[in-house]
């Protein structure tokens, strides 16, 4: 985890630049959500089939846009850009079978990594180290 603050500039959401990568192969940087009401980070299903994702069945749930399946499957992500970054290795992501969704950053890890601070009238997300 970064020992410093990270700060993105965002307009109508709060979005992250993360980067995944796995056994050799990575993805580009790709804006992410924020997504406090979710539990974890969740893919699509097109991601993990570029990084050729192991995945094994975690279940069905319900979201907004209506049922869905879920995997789970093990990567490495870089949060943040190429000057200010956190890499998290050997993370456990869900990935979903619908393509029509973004990438979400759910509570774990994040938020119990970084106090996170909403500067709307900024337009800026912070993240904060939690000291441990």
């Amino acid at each position: 985890m970064s020992s410093s603050e990270l700060i993105f500039e965002y307009k109508n959401y709060p979005l992250i630049p993360i980067k995944f990568y796995y056994n050799g192969r990575e993805t580009p940087f790709i804006d992410a959500l924020l997504d406090s009401g979710g539990d974890f980070i969740v893919i699509p299903l097109a991601i993990a089939k570029y990084l050729q994702l192991k995945l094994s069945k975690a279940g069905h749930v319900d979201t907004a846009g209506g049922t869905t399946i879920l995997y789970k499957a093990q990567l490495n992500m870089i949060l943040g850009d190429s000057d200010r970054k956190t890499i998290y290795e050997n993370l456990q992501v869900h990935v979903s079978t619908r393509n029509d969704i973004p990438v979400l950053i759910g509570r774990h890890p994040i938020f119990e990594d970084y106090e996170i601070i909403f500067k709307k009238h900024k337009n800026q997300l912070v993240l904060n180290p939690v000291k441990k």
